[in-house]
């Protein structure tokens, strides 16, 4: 059975984001869902966050993991402290620039680039316009992590501001 871990970013998913659309639709089907809410996500801290994904990771066991924003990155520090863990799959959705120097986010930089995002398959989904990754960076991003990049003609953020609710394909993926 799959169990599907969802990670929010910066202030959450709430509803009507497409992470809540998938956690929801994952649930109603009778599927295994953990919508980890990070706490105080406005103010998102690094080492606070990654202990509670880690303890998360342990007690629900995922088997499919789907990050947005920010939680890609916390995904990358996870996957830098050698944890024992396989994934079947691993879905990194629009991550920050590598290079970010939002004041808020400062705690989870610098972040190398995982040399294993511990998981058989992984994709990673951005826009040729996101405002917080060029389009350059994520495809060098893709070539670095060795994963498929499938990109979204003026996706913005694919958040609920760039029109991202229901995303039925993103479902069909998991």
């Amino acid at each position: 059975m799959k169990r599907v871990l969802i990670l929010h970013g910066w202030g959450g998913s709430d509803h009507p984001h497409w992470q809540s659309y998938i956690a929801a639709e994952v649930a109603r089907e009778y599927g295994c869902v953990s919508f980890l809410r990070f706490s105080d996500a406005d103010l998102p801290n690094r080492d606070r966050w990654l202990n509670e994904l880690k303890a998360e990771v342990e007690a629900f066991k995922p088997t499919v993991v789907v990050c947005h924003s920010i939680a890609n990155i916390l995904w990358f520090h996870l996957c830098n402290d050698d944890l024992d863990l396989r994934l079947e799959k691993l879905f990194l959705v629009a991550p920050p620039s590598l290079s970010c120097d939002i004041k808020e986010l400062a705690s989870f930089y610098p972040c190398e680039i995982p040399q294993d995002l511990m998981s058989k398959e992984a994709l990673l989904i951005s826009s040729d316009n996101d405002p917080y990754m060029s389009y350059k960076e994520v495809c060098e991003l893709a070539k670095d992590l060795g994963v498929e990049l499938h990109t979204i003609k003026g996706g913005g953020h694919i958040n609920t501001d760039s029109g991202y609710g229901e995303w039925k394909w993103l479902l069909g993926e998991i």
